[in-house]
């Protein structure tokens, strides 16, 4: 179905009231096709769900309390490829209006700063940092043609939709450059870039950016090691931190057991953490010190800061079968189906308050499997989050998403485990 203006709902799927007992640990077969809508509101959905995938999906809150939500289209073919699509929802998301198709414009973060609102990402898969502005609640936005229009850096860079924080008078986003010919994600060096919060954004002459730093496969030995997808914090020290996902994908030949500065995490929940001068100009990291334990480390997050707890909160694809199995279509990376929420008060010990969605919790996926939750961003407003969700619903695999999801978790900081949604499978037809 072509869904350019979305103008219908979908109910929510309400959080149970007691967890729903795990999926057994056997191989998952592929979702049957009576599976009716996807849970929460559908937002926008793939155009060509062969060959173009809806992907990147970031949210905010405009000023006037309007919400905007983005996605990209990736895959092999397409017109509609390396382009963002901006949705808009005056009811606080219970309907949806495509209001922009913007070309040239791929895995881009939403947000607004001083009355304005940015989509900020790269031109294309590796492509140039680029930022876009828009003074019209996201209808129309400028072309970033050169360094005076949004084109910041060029180059072979990657990102997703990961926050932005204001601090110490400069605005921060993490990226990586692409460095060398080795396959994903080895060929990622980590690097940050900063402006005067108060310059001109499009204005190439007001970024600067760190070096880059790639992962050593020593650190984390497997199949491909690797990060991405950093996301810049203030840190509980009142200074700056890239907090990345990490790949630790096990190989033939690895040890599963994981050593040196990792010891003791286990090989699924390694996050990394680099650390960032004020200056913005030299990152370091530690591989004795660097590593932490963090539930759902393997998929992209987005961590953002809760002045009302004082804590750090994420909502995150937590793997629920860990086997030791080497067979990467089978890999528990391959476990985007279960979105857990969790925080912390000093970025390093995580607690996990309620899982959120969930669909055949504790089975062991493949990658034929046909749904997932991932990618998730999401904003505070009030007592409750507001999602976006890159979600494959019957889609042609877990990865290759169909679908733009809108989710709206009431009460978040109240939640319990006893809350957790039930699990979807349970009710698939």
């Amino acid at each position: 179905m072509h869904m350019d203006r979305v103008l219908f709902r979908i109910p929510r799927m309400p959080l149970a009231a007691a967890l729903t007992p795990a999926e057994g640990t056997g191989a998952a077969e592929e979702p049957p096709p009576e599976l009716g809508p996807p849970p929460g509101i559908v937002i926008g959905a793939a155009r060509l769900p062969d060959t173009e995938f809806v992907g990147s999906p970031s949210i905010v809150i405009l000023p006037d309390g309007a919400c905007l939500a983005s996605h990209d289209f990736f895959g092999k073919k397409g017109d509609w490829l390396n382009s963002t699509r901006v949705f808009n929802s005056t009811d606080r998301g219970l309907t949806w209006t495509r209001v922009a198709h913007v070309r040239g414009q791929f895995w881009s973060s939403l947000f607004v700063h001083r009355g304005a609102v940015y989509l900020f990402g790269t031109s294309r898969k590796h492509g140039d940092v680029v930022i876009r502005r828009s003074t019209d609640s996201g209808r129309t936005w400028n072309t970033p043609l050169d360094a005076k229009t949004g084109r910041l850096f060029l180059g072979k860079y990657h990102c997703a939709p990961v926050p932005l924080v204001v601090h110490g008078g400069r605005i921060w986003r993490a990226f990586e450059e692409i460095v060398n010919d080795l396959d994903w994600p080895r060929h990622h060096a980590a690097l940050v870039i900063s402006a005067p919060e108060g310059a001109d954004l499009l204005d190439a002459a007001n970024w600067r950016r760190t070096n880059g730093i790639v992962f050593d496969p020593a650190w984390a030995p497997g199949r491909r090691p690797g990060w991405l997808e950093g996301n810049v914090v203030v840190t509980p020290e009142g200074g700056l931190a890239n907090i990345l996902r990490t790949n630790t994908e096990v190989g033939p030949d690895a040890e599963f057991p994981l050593k040196g500065g990792a010891a003791g995490i286990p090989r699924f929940e390694l996050a990394a953490r680099i650390e960032v001068p004020a200056n913005g100009e030299t990152i370091t990291f530690d591989p004795n010190k660097g590593f932490f334990h963090f539930p759902g480390s393997q998929s992209k997050f987005t961590i953002r800061f809760d002045p009302v707890t004082r804590r750090y909160w994420s909502l995150v694809n937590k793997i629920t079968n860990q086997h030791h199995g080497r067979d990467s279509s089978s890999c528990p990376l391959r476990q985007r189906n279960v979105l857990a929420l969790t925080s912390s008060a000093d970025l390093r010990q995580w607690q996990e308050h309620a899982k959120v969605l969930r669909w055949r919790e504790g089975a062991q996926l493949t990658i034929r499997g046909r749904v997932a939750f991932q990618y998730p961003d999401w904003q505070f407003d009030g007592d409750d989050l507001i999602v976006a969700s890159r979600t494959a619903w019957n889609g042609q695999n877990y990865h290759n998403a169909n679908y733009l999801t809108f989710h709206r978790i009431r009460n978040f900081r109240a939640l319990t485990m006893a809350d957790s949604a039930p699990d979807l499978a349970a009710g698939a037809s």
